[in-house]
Formats: structure tokens, sequence, C-alpha cells
């Protein structure tokens, strides 16, 4: 449980704000390569409770701009894309992707107003079909060199899902191992070994492992966790009473679940949310498959068939969710369907758009999220001192490698990467080392 200070200052992100300050940062996802086509038009978005606009200039880089215009504060949004960056439509002042004024066309002959003008901008690189921005003060960090983001587009599934609910509890509900087994079960029904083949899972010694039947007498939650540079690993016990690690949170606001599409152990899957402000934020969900293509009945059934095209979900607070009782008496544990992002939603929309952690009841099982709480909270304090928050990489060797699977900010050595094999027992490293 936190006090009321600790929650607002880990679920308060706008401009100015502590927490606000840490997430920026680091570099954060603003959008999908695809809301961005050559010669498409601007998006504005709102990120941090700050209004942006995102564009492509004629060369096809992405610029990120403060949505208001330096000179009367009209919506850039609407403006054109001509000359070398992106013109206000009100008067005629152009930007560039960096925020230079190229021209203030309605001054005097000779007038040298546009060299004074620095538009609010942020620097964007584009990886593995998402734009990144940059949003912090200082000299950025490096991009986290992920896997996933220079896997092959047929190879990686990259989308992401509007959330009505503070980033934070949605955060903390990936961390949860426990609710596994309850929110995302299969029943052992007819209807529910169906439902199973229709959206095949990762199977494990030969029995559908997301029937996830709570076993009488065994805890199934963490056992231990230890917290990194990079954030929190967490430990559960296999069958056979051996510990099995691996990275349960990773600044800013990701976690990591094992396996890619359709296979354990063969590639995996980012959860990583970027707030829109305080009461709502995005969910990019970027994942791979390193043996071969994502099938493309996958891919539908994780965007077109479970959202609109403007990334919200289709089941949704107002419609309830189209829960579905006769199906949560036979098929799923939810009625939800079958796909675990919508069934997420529900557990964390309806907490309030704003948790009240000064309510809730902790136990055990819930280890992992305290101990993101004290990692967050710890962050959080450091940028008040003018200290850097956790997990930031400038050396580029430390790079070199996929750091999800790292403990130390430092460059890692065969026996480090030896190390972590035999801890996590080769589930979460299978292919990723060498």
């Amino acid at each position: 449980m936190l006090t009321r200070e600790e929650n607002d200052l880990l679920t308060r992100t706008g401009p100015g704000t502590p927490c606000g300050r840490m997430l920026r940062s680091y570099w954060q996802p603003v959008a999908l390569s695809e809301e961005l086509p050559s010669g498409g038009p601007p998006v504005p978005l709102t990120l941090f409770s700050e209004d942006l606009v995102l564009f492509r200039d004629e060369r096809g880089r992405a610029g990120l701009l403060d949505a208001h215009c330096s000179h009367r504060g009209t919506d850039l949004s609407y403006g054109r894309l001509e000359d070398g960056g992106l013109r206000c439509v009100y008067h005629g002042w152009l930007y560039d992707v960096r925020g230079r004024c190229l021209e203030t066309p309605g001054e005097p002959p000779g007038s040298r107003l546009y060299e004074t003008v620095r538009h609010p901008a942020y620097p964007c690189q584009e990886r593995g079909g998402v734009i990144f921005a940059y949003l912090g003060e200082g000299e950025a960090p490096l991009l986290p060199n992920y896997e996933v983001l220079s896997a092959e587009p047929e190879h990686r599934l990259t989308t992401k899902y509007y959330h009505e609910c503070n980033y934070l509890q949605a955060l903390e509900g990936n961390m949860d191992s426990v609710h596994i087994r309850f929110l995302h079960r299969f029943l052992r029904t007819e209807s529910g070994t169906r439902s199973l083949d229709e959206f095949p899972r990762e199977r494990a010694q030969g029995e559908a492992i997301s029937y996830r039947d709570p076993s009488p007498g065994r805890y199934f939650g963490p056992v231990r966790v230890e917290k990194t540079d990079f954030g929190v690993w967490a430990y559960s016990l296999e069958d056979d009473g051996a510990e099995m690690g691996g990275p349960d949170f990773l600044f800013p606001s990701l976690c990591l679940t094992g396996g890619g599409p359709q296979a354990v152990g063969d590639g995996y899957m980012l959860y990583w949310r970027v707030p829109i402000d305080d009461a709502h934020h995005w969910l990019f969900l970027m994942s791979f498959k390193r043996s071969g293509p994502i099938p493309e009945a996958y891919r539908e059934s994780r965007t077109a068939k479970i959202m609109t095209a403007d990334y919200h979900f289709i089941r949704n607070q107002r419609n309830r969710y189209l829960q579905d009782r006769e199906e949560q008496r036979t098929s799923t544990f939810t009625g939800m369907g079958s796909v675990f992002v919508a069934q997420d939603a529900l557990a964390n929309e309806t907490q309030r758009p704003i948790q009240d952690r000064t309510r809730e009841t902790l136990g055990v099982e819930d280890m992992s999220i305290v101990a993101g709480r004290q990692m967050l909270l710890a962050a959080v304090r450091a940028v008040q001192e003018g200290r850097e928050p956790p997990g930031l990489i400038r050396d580029p060797r430390v790079n070199e490698r996929d750091p999800i699977f790292l403990k130390k900010n430092a460059p890692p050595t065969e026996a480090d990467l030896a190390a972590l094999m035999a801890e996590t027992r080769g589930r979460w490293l299978a292919a990723a080392t060498p």
C-alpha cells in the first residue's frame, strides 16, 4: 500500500511533474511508423499531457513539435508539408524537424526574426516499425538495442492499444504473474477446448498451459524478486522445485513476456506503457518470432479483430467489454474472448482511471509489484535530486547485447551471459545468446 503522496508521485506525469520528468529521461515510443506514411498528413498527439504534432518531412524524417505555433498559437497539425518542413496555415511560419523556424513570410524584407525563433521540438528515431522520441532534458541516452526492433517486418508484430486508465496500474498488471491463472484461463470443457484450438497457445509437457488451472495447495506466485540496474527480476518455482527467474519490469515502463507469437523461447513480447495523460495511456506491443514469419491470421487476431482503426478496443467499459456469460460458464474464465490484452484492459481500467493504492490489500503474491514501486519511487527521487534514474544506457558496449537480459549497466562478459543462461534455465535466453 502506498501513501497518498506516493501514489500521486507515481501517477502524475504531466509537464514538470517529478514522475513525468523521470519517464521523459528515456526514449519513448510515440507512434507506429504505419501512422505516418510518406506524404501523409501531420498527426496530432498528446503525450505526458502535452499537445504535440508528429510529421514526416519531404526527406522522410520524422519530427515531433509542440502542437502550437510559436507565433500566435495555431494548431500546427493542420499545417502544410512543404519547403523542408511544416508550415502553419495561419501566417505561413515554417518549422523543420529540429524546431528551427525557416521562414516568417509576413515580416518585412530583410527581417531576421526567424533566426531568433526556436520552436519546442524533440529528436526522433525510427526502429522496428516504431517512432521513438526523446522528450527529456540534456543529452539523450542510447535507445536500447532490443532484438525485437531489428527483426524483419514479416517476423515481427508491432501495434498499440488505447487504455482508459493511468499507465501505472496497467504496468503493475503486467508484473502480476498470478492473474494469468485466472483472468486468462480457458476452462476444461468441450467449449473451452474448442476455443483453445481456435486460438492456440504455447504448450508445455504435452499440455496446453493456457488452461492454467490453479493447483490446490500449490503456491504459483513469485518466491523472491531481485532489483537490478534495469528493473526487477522475479523468481518462481518450477514443477521440480528449481527456481526460474526472468525480467519482470524494465525501466522506464516496460514488461516482458516469454516466448514470441505462438512460440515459447522463440522471441519475446514487450509491453511498453506510455502516458497520454494521467487517466489514459498507450500500450505499445512489440513482439517477434525468431524462427519464421508470423501468420497473418495471428496478426489479425491481435489487431483488426479486437480494435478499431484508431487503435481503440472494440471491447470497452461502455459496452461492458461485451462479456458473454454463457462463454464464461463454458469456455473462458472471463467470458471475454481469448485475447489477453483485452482481458487485461478490463482488469486495469475498472480500477478507476487512477487506482487508489491507499485502499488496497497486498499479499505475498504482490512482491514484484512492491519491488517495482520501490524502484520507480527511487528513480523519481533521483531525478528530483539532480541524478540520473536507473536503466539509462550511455555505453555503446552495453548496447551491443539486447539489454533485456542484462542486470548490470556494464559490458557483459561471457561469464555473465553463461550465468544468466543457467539462472533462467534457457527459457528467456534460448536463442538470444550466440
